[in-house]
């Protein structure tokens, strides 16, 4: 039996008192960092071939079904507004489309042909990075979107919360963060979920510092969308200029990024950035 579908060690949940639920569930919480510690080997072989595919016009592909596949949505949705980077640069495709995100939709993830297939909606570019997210490692939607993309050409990885799974033995950069057993019994939007949310922040952010799109510690390229990102990149500004908050939202408004601002000041200076 796979490690995701083992049963729980607690049991006669329903007897449990509130707080005591709570305090397993975030015992069982504690394990995760830890078990995504000893893939950081793993991690860094895959982000190692990411970022020079990227810097050659490569995308990155994110697949999955049900929580894995919205965990990939989620990760790639916010690289555009953190980073400034174009929306098709990191792409997240679920099983069953759009649809999907909200609500489960029928036999999707059995399907292992449609993945490569969704992919290529967005053409192909043999620089590009496809990881398949399946807690279980056996997902047909996602097996058949990795091998079809290996037998392509492009680089594979996955992340799993199996060892030895058909999708790890799929790739060629796998990633096994084994949680263990879920609080509910094979409930694995929990730990197996907070596990791959937690790799795929390490995997897109170290690529997009790697790309360029960080500057000491802040995100100098993030979308001014709303007053809070506006009021923070006028901030960075004042952090990296010395300039006085009027004269950083004056620059801001002018240059319209917190990194075309600066380099701005610093070419008016002359004191280089």
């Amino acid at each position: 039996m796979n490690t995701t579908e083992s049963s729980s060690l607690y049991d006669n949940l329903e007897q449990m008192d509130i707080f005591s639920l709570l305090e397993k569930i975030n015992e069982e919480d504690k394990k995760v960092a830890f078990a995504v510690e000893k893939q950081i080997k793993e991690i860094e072989a895959l982000v190692e071939q990411i970022v020079p595919r990227m810097k050659k016009g490569g995308r990155l592909f994110y697949i999955g079904a049900g929580t894995s596949g919205r965990l990939g949505i989620l990760d790639a949705s916010e690289c555009p507004p953190t980073y400034g980077v174009p929306h098709d640069w990191v792409v997240g495709i679920i099983a069953g489309g759009d649809t999907a995100i909200r609500k489960a939709v029928e036999n999707a993830e059995d399907d292992s042909n449609q993945a490569w297939p969704d992919i290529q909606k967005f053409g192909f570019n043999k620089e590009d990075t496809v990881i398949g997210i399946a807690a279980s490692g056996t997902t047909p939607y996602v097996l058949g979107g990795v091998k079809a993309a290996r037998e392509a050409g492009l680089i594979t990885g996955c992340i799993t919360c199996n060892d030895n799974s058909p999708l790890s033995k799929a790739v060629q950069f796998p990633i096994q963060v084994v949680v263990g057993p879920e609080f509910v019994t094979g409930s694995t939007r929990m730990k197996a979920g907070t596990a791959q949310k937690l790799v795929l922040n390490m995997i897109s952010t170290s690529t997009m510092i790697k790309l360029g799109r960080v500057k000491g510690n802040k995100m100098v390229d993030m979308q001014l969308s709303n007053k809070k990102l506006v009021n923070r990149g006028i901030r960075m500004i004042m952090e990296s200029t010395g300039s006085p908050e009027n004269e950083a939202k004056d620059l801001l408004l002018k240059y319209g990024s917190v990194r075309a601002a600066v380099e701005a000041f610093f070419q008016k200076s002359g004191t280089g950035l």
